[in-house]
């Protein structure tokens, strides 16, 4: 398993976790907005395992601000990592994936990128410019014997929500029908999923984890 993030404590952490439980995982730092680091780790990662089956897009930030008060840079910081980093990681593994005619692609949106939301007009475009990046490349490749899906978490226990007020948390709870906050764990079971055999049939696909705040 190759691993990529910016922070070397986190990844450190997640391979020892990984071989500690008996896999194998290398960590490659990197800013996925940047092509030539995405380039440079890719060629590494391929070369260390030798090819790249899956591929599990999950990066994102956020950048909160009205449309009518927000940045430039802050339209443009989260677009391109939270949508160009896709684009360019999908960049370098799809032709091995031709290749081979095998391979799995899971992109993670958001449940905001399929209602939108006030005050994230940045976030909420990205994520859904991501739904439509994953229907694309489906049709691209699906006669290869690639898949590519998305997943779309809705109010989920992160660290990116944990800095959001008690009065937000308990608005956004009344919404979701199962009455509980998802869990991480709840994500990578849905992608543990859509990486698997079982899921050799879905492709351009958008698998909702929301506990039913959107439903249909």
């Amino acid at each position: 398993m190759a691993v990529a993030a910016r922070n070397q404590e986190k990844l450190d952490e997640l391979v020892h976790e990984v071989t500690t439980a008996g896999g194998q995982a290398a960590a490659f730092v990197l800013d996925v907005g940047d092509e030539e680091q995405v380039k440079s780790a890719f060629k590494a990662a391929i070369g260390r395992f030798s090819k790249i089956d899956i591929l599990v897009n999950n990066a994102g930030i956020t950048r909160d601000q009205l449309v009518m008060r927000m940045k430039r840079s802050d339209w443009d910081d989260v677009l391109k990592t939270n949508l160009t980093s896709a684009y360019l990681c999908i960049h370098q593994v799809i032709g091995p994936m031709l290749k081979q005619r095998w391979g799995r692609i899971i992109n993670t949106t958001s449940i905001f990128g399929q209602t939108g939301q006030a005050g994230q007009a940045n976030y909420a475009a990205s994520k859904a410019g991501l739904i439509g990046l994953t229907m694309a490349v489906a049709r691209e490749v699906g006669s290869r014997n690639i898949t590519c899906n998305a997943v779309a978490p809705g109010f989920i226990e992160t660290a990116m929500t944990s800095r959001m007020g008690e009065e937000f948390k308990q608005n956004a709870l009344k919404m979701v029908p199962l009455g509980r906050i998802g869990t991480v764990e709840d994500i990578a079971n849905a992608v543990a999923f859509l990486a698997s055999d079982e899921a050799s049939y879905i492709t351009g696909h958008v698998l909702s984890v929301n506990g039913g705040m959107l439903m249909g």
